[in-house]
């Protein structure tokens, strides 16, 4: 009887022949019934899954010859379990060598994941490739690094061009630069605040990470040993702006783009930008990048409802993405718009202010999870201290992950929340009792498949439900604001509550929001939709599409990229976008197999 080892170096070697051979329906009949392809730029140049043996088919006939794909090995031993072989695999192309995953269920493939690690003779300078640091010997002509990083500061978008042009400095564009740094891709990014981090400064100040470390290291350098689980917003802050600079990164904070537009032809673009000098003048500045690269953040612009009589209100308004410090709203009457994370915080923040009142308006129902469990059931397997003593890095952990294909991930969610729904139910309970309408999502797969579909919906607890629960934060649900008067708000069921400030926490609009601002409607349009998997759930229409809307892959509008999403996706997805434009950089060949049709403008 085979070894799970021997069973996978046998596929292997079955599909290698095949693929070899350009026999393509033997390739595709080595799959299961039920199959997933996930690729990541590997055969692709795209991040696109394949579903079932004819799309596997279609895509080996378009891309396998070019590919050139060999090689296949496992990496250490394949493992059996519930009738499933699992392996970690390596690889090579004509290009590129990758790394990837398969599920094997009997003698057929159930899910192959093919990830691109680096580009054969662009290889970042690591290990025994690590730069020397110093030139030894005499030379009267010789600059040290602060005298090149100076020249480098200086030249780059006046007297040389950048080749990307990152727009947004929080963890999104940062980590991105730092990739194509160490792929030697000439980068500036661009942040309107003056200094990285600033992003997570200006926040209200009880923000605190609700990931745990072991999900939110930034490439190359991780959290030290002691970070603490759940980092505070300004420890985060800190932390980017030290990786920002021993990163040596070209950052150019306190610069606003102006407008951007594509030459076709000259395959460019230009970009005008605003940049605030230390003295406190200004400079406009024309850059020619060839790619362009949103990285705004995935939420992209606030959505600001149009309440009637809101020019009328004698107190403040904001919205949540512009709240800083509760501490001034001490004795006052606060009304928050929504119920989602920010809500939840925002709320509880004014109650330890010392809020005269603070009202939660829920409009719609919103899941639920505690912390503890969140971390303990969802997380801990791969993103936990336990996780790392059972050998599961947190790159391990991003591979696992990613090997799970999208149209089935909400089954291995489902289980999970069903079980936070049976420890918790006390909870719960309580919750309902005070009023607040929940839900696990559409088909009860919880917290992650929310964030991924939608971005939305849902709540980390983290003490603000104990708070509604007991009566501290007062809640107002399945009604909106009807209409703003001087110091109050009527509600849609006519009930009027005294006001002092109004918080909007009515979430966020696509990615492709900033593209209009930016470029043109027309360009945004092109684009469509950023985010959300087309899974025809509530705030994620239909159809399907398998991957990510428009993030970290080609989009419609040729050299726009769109990057961003949680610290682990920022990390995670930022390889595989640094690789793509690193091979335009240099000239090799990217046809990109399966580029999203759009469907959806917004």
């Amino acid at each position: 009887m085979s070894t799970p080892t021997e069973t996978v170096t046998d596929w292997l070697a079955q599909f290698d022949a095949a693929v070899s051979a350009a026999n393509y329906p033997d390739a595709a009949e080595l799959f299961a019934d039920d199959c997933y392809w996930r690729d990541l730029v590997t055969f692709t140049w795209n991040i696109k899954t394949m579903e079932g043996r004819d799309e596997i088919r279609a895509m080996l006939e378009a891309r396998a010859d070019d590919t050139a794909a060999s090689n296949w090995q496992v990496r250490g031993e394949a493992t059996e379990a519930d009738g499933v072989t699992e392996a970690w695999i390596t690889f090579e192309t004509a290009v590129a060598r990758g790394e990837g995953q398969i599920r094997l269920q009997g003698d057929k493939c159930w899910t192959l994941l093919t990830a691109m690690t680096e580009l054969k003779g662009y290889e970042e300078p690591r290990g025994l490739n690590r730069p020397m640091g110093v030139q030894h010997g005499a030379d009267p002509d010789r600059l040290t690094w602060l005298e090149q990083r100076q020249k480098e500061a200086a030249e780059l978008g006046y007297e040389t061009q950048p080749y990307t042009l990152i727009i947004g400095g929080g963890q999104g564009g940062i980590a991105l630069g730092a990739r194509l740094r160490q792929l030697g891709v000439p980068t500036i990014i661009i942040e309107k605040n003056q200094r990285p981090g600033d992003s997570w400064r200006k926040r209200y100040k009880s923000l605190c990470l609700h990931d745990p470390v072991w999900y939110d290291h930034l490439p190359y350098i991780k959290f030290p040993e002691n970070w603490p689980v759940f980092a505070p917003k300004d420890k985060i802050g800190d932390w980017l702006e030290y990786y920002t600079k021993v990163m040596e990164l070209n950052y150019w904070g306190s610069t606003e783009a102006l407008n951007a537009s594509y030459d076709e032809d000259a395959g460019e673009w230009t970009v005008n930008v605003r940049r605030r000098r230390d003295d406190g003048s200004t400079e406009e500045v024309t850059l020619k990048p060839k790619q362009l690269v949103l990285a705004t953040g995935m939420s992209g612009k606030p959505n600001i409802p149009e309440i009637p009589g809101a020019e009328t209100f004698r107190g403040d308004i904001h919205h949540s993405s512009a709240h800083r410090a509760s501490d001034e709203y001490k004795y006052k009457n606060c009304v928050v718009l929504g119920s989602n994370n920010s809500a939840h915080d925002i709320c509880a923040a004014l109650w330890e202010s010392g809020a005269a009142s603070v009202t939660m308006i829920q409009r719609s129902s919103t899941h639920i999870a505690r912390s503890e469990p969140l971390m303990r059931l969802a997380l801990g397997d791969l993103y936990s201290e336990q996780a790392v003593a059972n050998g599961i890095d947190t790159h391990t952990a991003d591979m696992i992950f990613a090997s799970i294909p999208y149209r089935i991930m909400h089954t291995f969610q489902i289980p999970i929340y069903e079980k936070m729904a049976e420890e918790d139910a006390k909870f719960y309970k309580a919750l309902e009792k005070a009023g607040f309408m929940l839900d696990f999502g559409d088909d009860g797969s919880g917290l992650f498949m929310k964030y991924l579909r939608r971005g939305s919906g849902y709540y980390i607890d983290v003490g603000a439900s104990q708070l509604i629960i007991d009566g501290k934060i007062n809640l107002r649900s399945g009604v909106s604001i009807a209409e703003i008067k001087p110091d109050s708000v009527v509600l849609t069921d006519g009930e009027e509550l005294p006001a002092d400030l109004i918080v909007l926490a009515t979430g966020f609009g696509s990615m492709n929001g900033w593209a209009a601002d930016l470029i043109s409607q027309e360009v945004a349009d092109k684009v469509g939709k950023v985010w959300g998997l087309g899974s025809d759930t509530t705030k994620d229409p239909g159809p399907w599409e398998g991957e990510q809307r428009n993030m970290w892959k080609p989009t419609q509008q040729e050299a726009l990229w769109f990057h961003g999403g949680n610290l682990h996706q920022s990390r995670h997805y930022s390889l595989y976008l640094a690789l793509q434009l690193k091979a335009r950089q240099v000239g090799l060949d990217t046809p990109v197999y399966g580029l999203q049709e759009v469907h959806h403008t917004s």
